[in-house]
This record gives structure tokens, sequence and C-alpha cells, in this order.
């Protein structure tokens, strides 16, 4: 039986698609991503109890979402998208719920950023003010690309190789420390992290970059290894 993975929904709650109204929403690219790594793609709606949300599950998807609050000002030119409060309790507890079962894990760009929070690595939460030496991250779709430098004997380098091709780049939040029990996968030339992983867990991967929109093997071989640990 394929596995079941879910897929946490993000929360608009500010009337940005209909007034009056929230809506969970996802771009569609996750879930072709996971059914055509082999997996079942199942969106989780935010509720109180996430526990019971993964009792049938076999992996866990957080994707890219809105910004991470900052825990102190900065400069009026920098603007924040913020990720509604909810939205941002549930993910959290959702997370700690999978790591706490071994559950494999695969975080995209905000779900990156937030499994380094969850292993109380620090963030970068304006990557132009924090880490003012690094290239351009936020590139424009769909063709904008920057290099990897992978860490060799990592699941990163096993699902794509140790020289996979440039990836995209759609974000000026990061982590400048992956956290307890956490290792760098990954980075770019500029030296800001672009992977990192917990060798101790079942899988458990962050991403900066978005596989799901890149057809290839960077969508099929992160997918795949991910779906196989699931499996």
């Amino acid at each position: 039986m394929a596995p079941l993975i879910g897929i946490s929904a993000c929360l608009d709650d500010r009337g940005r698609w209909k007034a009056n109204r929230d809506y969970h929403y996802i771009d569609s690219a996750y879930a072709s991503a996971v059914e055509a790594a082999g997996g079942v793609p199942i969106y989780l709606p935010i509720q109180r109890d996430p526990s019971s949300l993964l009792q049938n599950l076999a992996g866990l998807l957080i994707p890219g979402g809105d910004d991470l609050p900052a825990p102190h000002e900065y400069p009026s030119g920098v603007k924040f998208d913020l990720t509604p409060e909810k939205q941002l309790d549930f993910d959290r507890r959702l997370l700690a719920e999978a790591l706490g079962r071994n559950l494999p894990v695969l975080g995209i760009c905000y779900g990156m950023q937030l499994l380094a929070a969850a292993r109380g690595g620090a963030l970068l939460y304006d990557i132009a003010t924090d880490f003012p030496q690094a290239g351009p991250h936020r590139l424009a779709e769909t063709n904008g690309r920057h290099a990897l430098k992978i860490e060799t004997g990592t699941r990163v380098s096993q699902a794509l190789g140790e020289n996979p091709p440039p990836v995209n780049s759609l974000h000026h939040q990061g982590v400048e420390s992956p956290g307890v029990g956490m290792r760098v996968s990954a980075r770019a030339e500029d030296g800001l992290i672009e992977a990192i992983e917990d060798e101790g867990q079942r899988f458990c991967v962050g991403v900066q970059w978005h596989p799901e929109k890149m057809v290839g093997i960077h969508r099929d071989g992160l997918f795949g290894a991910f779906v196989m640990a699931c499996g």
C-alpha cells in the first residue's frame, strides 16, 4: 500500500482570498510531487489536536509558507508577511508530534526554518540585514537559480548526488544555525545554509529551495527518498 503523507495547510485569516472568510490553501505542486514519488498526499487542516492527524500517516511534509516573527525590530524598509499565529502554533505542535513519533519529515523553505527553530537553532529573519554578505535569494520565477554545495555522506547527497543542478530560491528568511542534533547538508556559494538534516531520525530533512517546483532530480530525488523512508 502506498504511504499516506500528511501535508500541512497554510491559513489565510486576513481576507486575501475572500473578505470575511478564513481559508486553508496550498500550492498543488506539493501533492503532485508526493504522488509522483509513489505516496498518497493528505492535506492536514489546522485544528486543536494535531496528534489525531498523525495516527494513520507514514510521514509529514511541512511546505513553504509565510514569514516567522522576528524577536526584535528591523529597519523600516524590511517587510514581513507573517504566518498567522493560529497556523504557527499548529505547525509547531504538529512537527513536535511527528518528531516524537520518529515519523519521516520533509520541511521546505518555511518548513526548514520551522524545523531548525524546533531544535533550538537560530534564524535569519531577513537575510539582507542579518547576513549582508549573502547574494540574492529572492530570484525570479521560474528560471532564477543559484548553485549548491552539498556535504558528502548526507541524506541530501544520497538523494541528489554531490553536484546537483542549481536550485530555485524564493525566500528572504533563512537558517543561521540548524539546532541540536541537526547538521548542515548543503550551502549556497555565499555560505547561506540551504539544507539541514537529523541523522538520528528515520528521515528528517529540511531544504531552503522548492524541489516540488523542479521536475527532474531535485523533485524526484528528494521526494523519492522521503516517500521511500515513509514506506
